[in-house]
């Protein structure tokens, strides 16, 4: 990063009642804001659920490249944002609605609402394209990276890819899954195979990833809540989700990403390309879950260039 590049870090209080206590968004920002010069900010969504933005630091590089000023933040119960360990399995809490308002008071409290683009990688691919059908005034591009159009999908692709695992994985998983015991230490190394084929196919995992999961291991509860066990039993309050009736409202140029050995398959992603009126789709062939870790070079060029077109 160079030196010269402003970095800033805040909180934006959020306001939920039902939490019992009071809330904060955590976020970053690369770039001046308060620049009356600058370029439309991008604001990042990390996945998960769970996750926290630091997987997602190298997207910092489209400031340093196309001086585009970027935001990240870490969703509530994330990261360094206000964890509800309490509310674990809360499905009532845990809503899609939770985390658009969340964007939406983010975007408000930042005084960015008028004028801003969107990121979202996976499970933040989820929540953008549910926020942009609102057709909120201030969005003018989106991308929705490694993102499923539903969750039946998602479930669909990603058996699909398990079928292709060796035999004698595929079998651990069914035993371990049929006896409910799902952590075991041969269970969670069949898990491992499919996440190194399929969530990032580096030899070597950047520490920016392993970061990550750790904050998710040390605290699962949004995991948990909105998705389940793992990525095979999703039975948290995303089981049944789809945005995919609602596409046809999104007006905004959208770019969609994935890789070629994605969980989010082609047929994962197609509603978007069918329905979106102003829809790119690329494929990243050398990559998994995190084209942008995985073909960083090429990924930066593909969302760069979208966002700086006019």
């Amino acid at each position: 990063m160079s030196q010269s590049t402003k970095i800033s870090e805040g909180e934006a209080e959020y306001d939920v009642p039902a939490a019992g206590k009071p809330c904060k968004t955590w976020y970053k920002v690369f770039g001046d804001l308060e620049d009356p010069a600058r370029k439309r900010p991008l604001v990042a969504l990390h996945g998960g659920p769970g996750s926290c933005h630091i997987y997602l630091l190298s997207l910092a590089k489209i400031w340093e490249n196309y001086q585009i000023p970027v935001i990240m933040y870490d969703q509530i119960g994330n990261g360094n944002s206000t964890h509800l360990p309490e509310k674990v399995g809360d499905m009532s809490f845990w809503t899609e609605e939770l985390f658009r308002n969340e964007l939406d008071n983010l975007l408000r409290y930042l005084r960015i609402d008028g004028d801003y683009d969107l990121f979202g990688q996976s499970w933040g691919g989820m929540i953008s394209s549910a926020f942009a059908t609102y057709r909120p005034k201030g969005l003018k591009r989106l991308i929705l990276a490694d993102a499923p159009a539903s969750i039946p999908l998602w479930i669909k692709s990603a058996y699909k890819l398990r079928s292709e695992l060796p035999e004698e994985v595929q079998a651990t998983l069914t035993e371990h899954e049929e006896a409910k015991t799902l952590t075991s230490k041969e269970y969670e190394e069949a898990i491992s195979v499919f996440y190194k084929r399929h969530l990032c196919r580096l030899e070597i995992w950047p520490e920016e990833l392993i970061r990550t999961y750790a904050t998710l291991k040390n605290d699962p509860t949004v995991y948990i809540s909105l998705n389940g066990f793992n990525e095979f039993i999703i039975i948290g309050y995303l089981k049944d989700w789809s945005v995919i009736d609602d596409l046809h409202k999104i007006e905004v140029p959208t770019l969609v990403i994935n890789g070629k050995y994605d969980p989010t398959q082609d047929e994962a992603v197609l509603p978007f390309f069918e329905k979106i009126p102003k829809c790119k789709w690329v494929r990243f062939e050398e990559s998994s879950h995190l084209p942008h870790v995985e073909e960083p070079e090429r990924f930066l060029e593909v969302v760069g260039e979208f966002l700086s077109y006019e």
